[in-house]
């Protein structure tokens, strides 16, 4: 059985910029929402604040959710989920970043939505076509269980 992965993307919007990071991915230069995988026994919210600071050096408040995006690699077949949350950049807490990321630059939102810069997947590229239409949605509608041994 194959289990789909979960990750989760800050879209953080201020003056008609986005905060991106540029990276490499498969050998090509590429740039992307700060986003990450889920750690086990992580929730999402700390998860994009935690993938936040670790690829952009900012601590962010999370202020909605605006989708959840699913795709299917055409290679691989691996499912991905994203959940892509609003943020709020609240400051630079350090100039060090994950060691796979280039940089975390603020990036005219038209040029990226242009297609200016070559971005990392179809799901970025979705983002950023939904930016900043999208209907953003409270984050109390993620519910927290404690599941135990039983599910």
């Amino acid at each position: 059985m194959s289990y789909p992965h979960l990750t989760v993307a800050v879209v953080c919007l201020q003056d008609n910029k986005m905060l991106m990071v540029n990276e490499i991915d498969n050998g090509i230069n590429c740039w992307n929402q700060p986003a990450g995988h889920v750690e086990d026994g992580e929730d999402l919210i700390a998860a994009a604040q935690r993938e936040a600071l670790e690829e952009t050096g900012y601590k962010v408040e999370i202020t909605g959710l605006q989708a959840i995006y699913q795709g299917i690699h055409g290679t691989s077949g691996t499912h991905y989920l994203r959940i892509c949350f609003h943020a709020v950049a609240l400051e630079r807490l350090s100039e060090t970043l994950d060691p796979d990321i280039l940089s975390a630059q603020w990036l005219d939102l038209d040029d990226l939505q242009a297609n200016k810069y070559q971005l990392r997947s179809e799901l970025t590229r979705q983002t950023l076509e939904d930016c900043p239409d999208a209907p953003i949605y409270p984050v109390n509608l993620i519910h927290d269980l404690y599941l135990g041994d039983h599910q």
